[in-house]
């Protein structure tokens, strides 16, 4: 097989198991493992691996199925094999249109590593089979709603799946929900139920009907009108509408449960346009059928709602019924993430904002530089299980910074940035040209730093060059430490080899060095010095600071760069 077959191969690959559209960074790194020697010229295998890309991503995804199944058939059956962060095959799924399926994040606020999780396996899936990724913002509450969210939920959306076909807003559906309401009225299937709580309670109790269920249909359409008359019609809390699921339900939840109800309080998006608001069950019942839903994951504490919502498209003589998968509850022990109690914290001062490095939220981790891959990564681990799960916030991020690694560490540049940096003098220590890699594999040389006697070390480092003993200052010189001098000793590399004690990142002190402000995760900013080069960065860049770890610009100062941390 040639270098150009690999590389088709991979990009066929990569683009199948991901709805269609295949990621230059993950082929590299396939077509690398066959040909060791790419990485000679790793500009011009990045050239092709992108342009072939291009032609991939044009192609439908059947189209490159079809491809694979007739030139690379060996991955079909490599991928027959089972694996143990293997996506569950859906049932009943049609393999020409694909799958349909939807995430619906609250409102309160923007999404938090619990919706990554959980959501990321409705993406995974919808990239798995192709189809439609419906984000749905559920938001017929006005009691929980921050605004914020209507902007950052779909922008979360869009970073950490990657495929959100369409943004639907429930409020903005108000009269979808009156038209249904209007058939289920017709069928007879509702009621407006003028109650009081206790009286409806009671009634429950003993599995009676209540006198309004009993009500003509056209009385039931004279009340369901009154429900949207402020002046002459009904107050809030005097009607709400009811499904008649049966007052004998052995279920008492199941017995007649409400559908709309009547609420005057202004909404954050919609005002004080509407008064009559439907409850989440005949919302969500709706939209499922309007979207022609085939597959929903949702969490095993919504069982009755998905029984409910079967109820209704039964009455409606509908054989629309949605495969549901429920999932365990997973708790994550040690973080908050309550949107409304981080809220309270961000209003209180106590936090900068929803970003604030500190906090588990996404906008928060995605300027920190984490990628949507390792998280997706953690989802698929995790995968379709009724069973509930707890893990503690040490251990959660240990497996998603290691996973995060797994993919910057093939495409991150490499810098050196010294924390609160001790300055040295190497007697002896010969004046060069050092040329150091951009990045040991991908990208060779490409950095020159101009050195003499003098260099910058990190504190920690100087500590250690203290005790006596042959040190490296990496890629650059060996030098020797006796009674508090350091002296120069050699440049090869095999010299110290022998019996050096630490390789040790530095900086010149008589090139003209950058200013470094890292942010920690403890919100604790630590003063550095980076070499020259960081200049050429552009805001957003994710790098890997030499033996300090992975960290993205967050901002270009005149007078210093501004990094927030990730992780090791």
């Amino acid at each position: 097989m040639s270098l150009d077959d690999s590389i088709e191969k991979y990009a066929l690959w990569n683009a199948s198991l991901y709805g269609g559209k295949a990621s230059p960074g993950a082929v590299i790194g396939k077509v690398i493992g066959e040909f060791p020697d790419a990485k000679n010229d790793m500009k011009a295998m990045a050239a092709k691996v992108n342009a072939r890309i291009k032609e991939v991503n044009r192609l439908s995804l059947e189209e490159q199925k079809g491809l694979i199944a007739k030139k690379f058939p060996e991955l079909l059956e490599e991928r027959k094999k089972e694996r143990s962060d293997e996506l569950k095959e859906l049932e009943g799924v049609d393999l020409k249109k694909g799958v349909v399926m939807r995430f619906a994040p609250s409102p309160s606020g923007p999404m938090h590593l619990g919706h990554a999780i959980t959501g990321g396996l409705t993406s995974l899936y919808v990239k798995k089979y192709g189809g439609k990724f419906i984000l749905r913002i559920e938001d017929t509450n006005s009691d929980n709603i921050d605004p914020f969210a209507y902007d950052q939920l779909p922008r979360d959306g869009e970073w950490i799946f990657g495929n959100v076909s369409e943004v639907w807003v429930q409020s903005d559906r108000l009269k979808v929900y009156y038209d249904y309401m209007e058939r289920f009225l017709d069928k007879e299937a509702v009621y407006v139920c003028t109650c009081s709580q206790e009286a409806f309670k009671e009634c429950s109790t003993k599995k009676e009907d209540c006198p309004c269920r009993g009500l003509s249909k056209s009385e039931q359409i004279v009340r369901w009108k009154n429900m949207f008359d402020k002046k002459s019609g009904f107050k809030e809390g005097e009607a709400v509408v009811r499904f008649k699921s049966g007052m004998q339900d052995k279920n008492p939840a199941m017995r007649d449960f409400p559908l709309m109800r009547i609420n005057d309080s202004e909404h954050p998006r919609q005002g004080r346009k509407f008064r009559v608001w439907p409850l989440m069950n005949f919302s969500v019942a709706v939209d499922d059928i309007e979207a022609g839903m085939t597959h929903i994951i949702r969490a095993k504490d919504h069982a009755d709602n998905a029984k409910r919502q079967e109820k209704m498209y039964k009455a409606l003589g509908l054989s629309f019924a949605p495969k549901t998968y429920f999932l365990g509850r997973y708790n994550f022990e040690g973080l908050e993430l309550s949107c409304s109690k981080t809220k309270a914290r961000i209003e209180a001062g106590e936090f900068s904002g929803w970003d604030d490095i500190r906090l588990p939220f996404l906008v928060a981790l995605r300027r920190r530089g984490y990628q949507p891959e390792s998280l997706l990564k953690y989802s698929r681990l995790v995968g379709l299980s009724l069973t509930d799960k707890s893990v503690a916030a040490e251990e959660f991020f240990k497996a998603i910074d290691s996973y995060d690694k797994e993919v910057l560490d093939p495409i991150s540049k490499r810098f050196f940035i010294i924390r609160n940096p001790v300055k040295i003098a190497v007697d002896g220590a010969p004046a060069q040209v050092v040329e150091l890699d951009l990045h040991p594999d991908n990208e060779k040389g490409g950095r020159k730093l101009k050195t003499a006697s003098e260099f910058f070390v990190d504190e920690q480092d100087y500590k250690v060059l203290k005790k006596e003993g042959l040190y490296r200052l990496m890629d650059c010189l060996n030098l020797r430490s006796e009674k508090g001098k350091f002296t120069f000793d050699s440049l090869e590399y095999e010299k110290y080899k022998e019996k050096g004690a630490k390789i040790i990142h530095w900086l010149p002190a008589e090139e003209k060095l950058l200013k470094v402000e890292v942010l920690m995760p403890d919100n604790k900013a630590v003063e550095c010095l980076g070499e020259p080069m960081l200049e050429r960065l552009k805001v957003g860049d994710v790098i890997q600071a030499e033996r300090f770890g992975f960290m993205r610009l967050d901002s270009k100062n005149k007078d210093k760069l501004v990094f927030w941390f990730a992780h090791n």
